[in-house]
């Protein structure tokens, strides 16, 4: 206990040193690509190797992504790169209506702006940041050149899924009979080598950049990191849409997708 202990003052003191002999102005882009386990459930125990595979091939582009994170020291912004469906060749409009708009967050005052776009319509959700509460470790490893350090948190899972959507949602009751919120686990890796609390999607607050992190069956890593490029890099907030928070966000498709089962339902009826 009393050398775990020993190992987080040192940390501490190594990031506290890092900061104050780091500039100010710092910047920078990193790169990361996400990979999702595929979850089947009971259908997929039913299904051959090759069907799986099938299906695998054709989620691609759900499956596997690419991002981009433009940060300083107060802000960043969170892009997802375009990719194309390996498939038909076509994006996926479907998956697209749940999918992570551009995040920026500002760590200076808590808050964030994502730009979301549902059904033609475009929605501007400002929110506070995600409160995460990191316990630090000691256990370290190399992620390209730098040596990284493991945080822990665990999270209610709407906050990490506000903006997407599950069929299963509406077969839930209303607010009060609904089962205590599961909680997932996360696992992140940051550098006190790159001093500024930001990282990918919703994850911050931990004393380096984070460079790896896992929630539930996603993988975000960073594959590449350039600092303090020779030309400014411009960390623009979103600013486009009808503003909402993220509660209203996450009520409006659920009653937008009861309305279109309703009116599925009402048309096999009326044949």
């Amino acid at each position: 206990m009393k050398l775990s202990f020993l190992k987080k003052i040192i940390l501490l003191s190594l990031v506290l040193f890092t900061s104050q002999t780091f500039p100010q102005k710092f910047q920078g882009k990193a790169y990361y690509f996400s990979k999702s386990k595929m979850e089947l459930g009971n259908w997929g125990a039913r299904m051959s190797e090759a069907q799986k595979k099938q299906i695998q091939n054709r989620l691609k582009n759900r499956l596997e992504k690419k991002y981009i994170l433009s940060f300083n020291m107060q802000e960043s912004i969170f892009l997802e790169e375009d990719k194309i469906d390996a498939i038909s060749g076509a994006t996926d409009s479907w998956g697209g209506y749940f999918s992570r708009g551009d995040l920026h967050k500002n760590i200076k005052n808590d808050k964030l702006i994502q730009s979301q776009e549902f059904y033609g319509k475009r929605f501007l959700v400002k929110d506070d940041l995600l409160k995460i509460e990191w316990s630090l470790g000691t256990e370290t490893k190399k992620i390209g050149n730098y040596t990284c350090y493991k945080a822990a948190a665990m999270i209610p899972k709407s906050e990490l899924s506000w903006f997407d959507f599950s069929w299963s949602d509406l077969r839930q009751n209303s607010e009060d009979e609904k089962k205590e919120e599961p909680l997932i686990v996360i696992e992140a890796w940051y550098t006190p080598q790159i001093p500024v609390a930001q990282g990918p999607a919703e994850y911050w607050g931990l004393p380096g950049l984070i460079l790896e992190v896992s929630a539930g069956n996603t993988t975000l890593l960073c594959s590449e990191l350039i600092l303090n490029p020779k030309e400014k890099i411009n960390i623009i907030a979103p600013d486009k849409g009808v503003s909402i928070t993220k509660k209203e966000y996450a009520s409006n498709i659920r009653k937008k997708m009861i309305e279109m089962r309703n009116n599925r339902m009402g048309r096999r009826r009326g044949r």
